[in-house]
């Protein structure tokens, strides 16, 4: 089974995009952020017409999250835990019967946090502890689990290609990784990490300053496994080559392949 995450970076602008790399890679199971639309606006069509099933949570202009399946949903909840005030679209969670049980997945857009001065960056952090605390009670369902998203997120210096040029950067700051840190240590296993420790391994080249021609990248588009799903790991990409198409999203899709197999 292949999983995928992609920040499409507005999804009405990315269906041309989107429809060739589906068709390529063939993924089963796709994560994706910033749809930037509310739900009723989505292209749903242009994906059930691939052959997904189609799940969202929206809203106008910014945020958005939505997972496409081919197979069928057996449960989806919207919305991260812990704060009924919280109005932004960044988390979506799917359950997905298997031949081995349930399949359990979420795409999350965790908030930027810039500039860290202000609530923004008070905001970040709230987020991501609860992230921690509905990551520890599924995990507590010992059943294969992914986490997948853009989590804003530089882990480690090898994640950028000039590490120095973040120093400052709520994506970057000490704080941060330690939340980050807080989190893979429930007991969870990054995708990329576990296939390969090499740098240059990037998933977010900036619009500005000729990012993508320098390959002045960062790796903060991740998928996180439970125990039961990183047993199961076959296999990881990255498709970096969908960053030079025409308008491109500033990110690319991320993708494991699991050793499970559909109900």
């Amino acid at each position: 089974m292949r999983i995928a995450t992609w920040n499409v970076n507005s999804v009405k602008q990315r269906i041309d995009s989107a429809r060739t790399w589906l068709a390529a890679r063939q993924p089963d199971i796709v994560c994706l952020q910033e749809t930037k639309c509310p739900d009723e606006a989505f292209p749903r069509l242009e994906f059930e017409g691939l052959g997904y099933n189609v799940a969202v949570h929206g809203q106008k202009t910014f945020n958005g999250v939505a997972i496409l399946s081919k197979f069928k949903f057996d449960e989806v909840t919207s919305g991260l835990p812990g704060d009924d005030s919280d109005d932004h679209a960044r988390f979506i969670e799917a359950v997905i019967s298997t031949a081995s049980g349930a399949l359990r997945v979420a795409s999350l857009y965790l908030p930027n946090g810039n500039p860290p001065q202000t609530d923004k960056y008070s905001y970040k952090i709230g987020w991501m502890k609860r992230l921690s605390a509905y990551a520890r009670e599924r995990l507590a369902h010992e059943e294969p689990l992914i986490l997948a998203g853009d989590y804003n997120v530089i882990p480690t210096a090898d994640d950028a290609k000039n590490p120095q040029l973040w120093v400052g950067d709520a994506l970057f700051l000490p704080r941060t990784r330690d939340e980050f840190r807080t989190l893979i240590n429930l007991g969870l296993t990054d995708a990329i990490r576990a296939a390969s420790d090499d740098a240059g391994l990037y998933t977010f080249w900036d619009y500005q300053a000729g990012a993508w021609q320098k390959n002045n990248g960062i790796r903060i588009d991740h998928l996180l496994l439970s125990p039961q799903a990183a047993d199961r790991l076959a296999n990881v990409g990255i498709d970096k080559h969908v960053r030079s198409w025409e308008k491109p999203s500033d990110h690319v899709p991320v993708w494991v392949e699991l050793d499970i197999a559909a109900k």
